[in-house]
C-alpha cells in the first residue's frame, strides 16, 4: 500500500518532502546570513583559527551548516563531533576521546586520559592531518569546559597549533564567552558569526528554494500567505518548516494543489503549530482578509 508520505508528495507533484525538520544540507538555502555564516566557518579552519564560534537561534540552520563542512572536508582534516556535551572535566575529555574514535575507559584516569590526547594529536600532525574538535549546542558547556577546551588549543609542535576547537550554539554561548572570567578563552577566538531569523524577502526564496529542489514546478504557495508564515514564525528556518509543512499537510487533505490564506489560517486556528508558541506569539483575534485568497 503507498505510504501517506508518497501520497503527500505524489499530490503536489515532489520527489520527497520539502519541509522535514531534520538539517539536510541538500536544502540548504544560501541566504546572505548563510553566505557570511559558512564563510567564517571556512576562514577559521583554514586560517588554522584556535577557536571559531558560531551562534543563532534555536532553529537558524547551524546544524545545517555542520552537515554541509563535514561533506567538504578532504581526509587531511581528522573531525571529532561532538553534540549536546556535558558533565565535568574529566568527562569532557572522555566525550572528546570517543568523539575521535579513541578509547576511553572509566577506570583510565584523567592525567592518562590527556597523555593520550596529547599523543593522538602529536601522531596526526606527524602524518599530515588537521584535528578538529566541533561542538554542536556549545551553549551546554560549563566555564569550567570552556576553560578546558581553551588550555586543550594551547597543545602545539613549535610555531603550529595541533588542534582548533568549533563552538556552534545558541545565543547564550555568545554571553558565556563575553564574561569576564573568560577573556582568555574570548582572545583565543580569531573567527565568529551570529545567524539572525529571516526578513520577510529571504523566506519568500527560502520556501521557493525547498520546494525546487524536491521537484516543485509550479508555486505551491500562494504570494498571500508569506507576510502569514513570516509573522507566526517571525523567520525562524524550523518553524517555516514546521509551519509549511503542516499547511501542506492540511491542502493535501483538503485536495488542494495549493497552500491559500483560508488553509494557513486554519492551521494556526487549530492550534497544531506549537512553533508560535514557543515564541510567545498568540494568534491574531482580527483574521487575515481570506476574500483575497486565490
Amino acid at each position: 500500500m503507498e505510504s501517506t508520505l508518497d501520497i503527500y508528495t505524489a499530490h503536489f507533484g515532489l520527489s520527497e518532502r520539502p519541509f522535514s525538520l531534520l538539517p539536510d544540507p541538500d536544502f540548504l538555502y544560501w541566504s546572505a546570513q548563510h553566505q557570511r555564516a559558512f564563510a567564517m566557518l571556512e576562514y577559521g579552519i583554514l586560517t588554522r583559527a584556535p577557536i571559531t564560534v558560531i551562534t543563532g537561534d534555536v532553529g537558524a540552520g547551524k546544524t545545517t551548516l555542520l552537515q554541509h563542512l563535514l561533506r567538504k572536508v578532504g581526509p587531511e582534516v581528522r573531525i571529532g563531533l561532538v553534540s549536546n556535551a556535558h558533565g565535568n572535566r574529566g568527562e569532557l575529555l572522555r566525550w572528546v576521546l570517543m568523539a575521535l574514535g579513541e578509547p576511553a575507559p572509566a577506570a583510565v584516569g584523567y592525567v592518562d586520559l590527556f597523555a593520550q590526547f596529547q599523543a593522538f594529536l602529536i601522531a596526526e600532525y606527524a602524518a599530515g592531518r588537521r584535528v578538529i574538535l566541533i561542538f554542536d549546542e556549545a551553549q551546554n558547556l560549563s566555564l569550567e569546559s570552556l576553560e578546558e577546551l581553551r588550555m586543550f588549543t594551547n597543545i602545539n609542535s613549535g610555531k603550529d597549533e595541533l588542534l582548533q576547537v568549533v563552538l556552534v550554539g545558541q545565543p547564550e554561548l555568545r554571553a558565556m564567552i563575553l564574561r569576564p572570567d573568560l577573556t582568555q578563552f574570548a582572545q583565543r577566538v580569531a573567527s565568529s558569526f551570529h545567524l539572525t531569523a529571516m526578513d520577510i524577502e529571504t523566506l519568500r526564496h527560502y520556501i521557493r528554494h525547498r520546494l525546487a529542489v524536491a521537484g516543485a514546478d509550479y508555486e505551491v504557495f500562494s504570494p498571500l500567505v508569506m507576510p502569514m508564515i513570516h509573522e507566526a514564525t517571525q523567520g525562524v528556518p524550523r518553524l517555516v518548516n514546521q509551519l509549511c509543512d503542516l499547511a501542506m499537510v492540511y491542502a493535501y487533505s483538503k485536495g488542494k494543489r495549493r497552500v491559500l490564506q483560508t488553509t494557513l489560517q486554519q492551521v494556526l486556528d487549530d492550534g497544531v503549530f506549537f512553533g508560535g508558541g514557543a515564541l510567545g506569539i498568540r494568534p491574531s483575534p482580527q483574521p487575515y482578509d481570506l476574500n483575497k485568497a486565490y
